[in-house]
């Protein structure tokens, strides 16, 4: 049986690589003339000058708190913002809501949110039989993961979340091939069938996101013979990579273009270091521009030894939004990369907040290869100029600082 879904996933780098920057100037293009919200964005940009992965890293990241407040302040209008290229009718057959509130139209595309890569990663094939416990209201994830399913040419048992003993009785008599869900959930199934004595043994695979996945919970499922396998996906992107038999990383799925950045900024950073994931979709219905996710990944070296060629990322690594509010005022990572902009020396900065509730310190940790008292005193006069708050300087070696994504650590304790 193929191993791969498609031949996509075995292109050579380079002509994948070239096939997503001669598909960019179009996407640009699209998306300032489709949707409003990115002709305002992107005013000015010429998009068939955006053919390459630094002519993209100068175009602006609209990160998901924008995209909220776009749609919020544009009620009245249009319930998206300005943001999708669809209007209500035949083209567009459902409308999801994420918390916040934000709004994501479904296409009709098949398999829209572009999952069945990740399902045949997971090990299901045409012609079974898919238990789907992601919710089907509200939330987009149940019909991402079932449209996905039909692609593949699988059937669905619409399961949904709750009534747990319900699932373990549709399981046992339906017999599906494995169980697509939030991975806690999976767990408390397994569990209620012990409980009640119900064998399931057909269930030996699953494809799981929504949640962390760590080592420990995935061994727990191949200990009573499941294989868990995780992607990344969201509801303004679809899928954004997936988990392999090999278990390292997430490879990129084939329609997106992926870049870590610095968070607070909009600057790629080298490969291996932790950052806030950006994408840019392909998706004409809902074209996304260097969409700032607000999660932390790295790149991996290498490609994946299952023979796919696309670049991995670590996974979900935390948060990049990490705003905080120090002497009653917020600092932002942006105020951070801004300081850091201003002095050429400087390779990596790190903001450290600590002490005690009412005592907040600020210490600004900066990687440099020159130690002048004078470049120390400019910094500390930079952060008083950007924050409006004192802090001190402290300079260390290249290499020094976590590869964590962290730009603000928050090292006060709440006792």
């Amino acid at each position: 049986m193929n191993s791969f879904y498609d031949a996509l996933e075995t292109r050579d780098p380079k002509a994948r690589e070239a096939a997503l920057l001669a598909a960019l100037p179009g996407q640009v293009a699209h998306a300032q003339t489709a949707s409003p919200a990115f002709a305002g964005i992107l005013a000015g940009v010429d998009a068939s000058a955006v053919t390459s992965r630094a002519a993209l890293a100068q175009l602006p990241v609209t990160r998901k708190h924008e995209l909220l407040e776009r749609q919020q302040a544009g009620r009245a209008t249009s319930v998206f913002g300005g943001f999708s290229a669809l209007n209500f009718g035949a083209a567009m057959p459902r409308v999801f809501a994420s918390p916040g509130t934000i709004y994501e139209p479904e296409g009709t595309r098949r398999d829209y949110w572009r999952m069945a890569r990740a399902m045949y990663g997971a090990g299901f094939r045409p012609g079974e039989l898919i238990h789907n416990s992601f919710s089907y209201h509200f939330v987009p994830a149940g019909s991402m993961m079932e449209t996905g399913a039909h692609a593949l040419g699988c059937t669905v048992f619409a399961g949904g979340t709750g009534q747990t003993e319900q699932q373990v009785q549709a399981m046992a008599e339906l017999r599906p091939a494995g169980y697509i869900g939030t991975p806690s959930f999976l767990k408390l199934i397994v569990e209620k069938a012990a409980e009640m004595g119900v064998a399931l043994p057909t269930v030996t695979k699953a494809l799981v996101s929504g949640e962390a996945f760590p080592p420990s919970l995935r061994d727990w499922f191949i200990e009573r013979g499941i294989a868990g396998y995780q992607c990344y996906a969201t509801a303004d992107l679809g899928l954004i990579a997936y988990e392999t038999s090999a278990r390292e990383g997430l490879v990129l799925d084939e329609g997106v273009i992926v870049e870590i950045v610095r968070p607070g900024t909009g600057d790629p950073v080298p490969e291996g270091e932790v950052g806030e994931l950006v994408v840019t979709t392909l998706n004409p219905d809902y074209p996304l521009v260097r969409f700032g996710t607000g999660d932390l990944s790295a790149v991996l070296p290498g490609t994946c030894p299952t023979g796919r060629t696309n670049s991995r990322i670590k996974g979900w690594m935390g948060r990049a939004d990490q705003t905080t509010k120090v002497r009653g005022m917020f600092v932002h990572p942006g105020q951070v990369a801004t300081i850091a902009r201003r002095f050429p020396q400087v390779l990596r900065a790190r903001l450290v907040v600590s002490g005690e509730m009412a005592n907040d310190q600020m210490l600004l940790q900066v990687e440099t290869t020159e130690t002048a008292e004078g470049l120390a005193r400019q910094l500390g006069d930079a952060i008083r100029e950007v924050t409006k708050l004192r802090g001190e300087v402290q300079m260390v070696p290249p290499g020094s600082l976590p590869n964590d994504g962290r730009v603000i650590e928050d090292a006060r304790s709440y006792r």
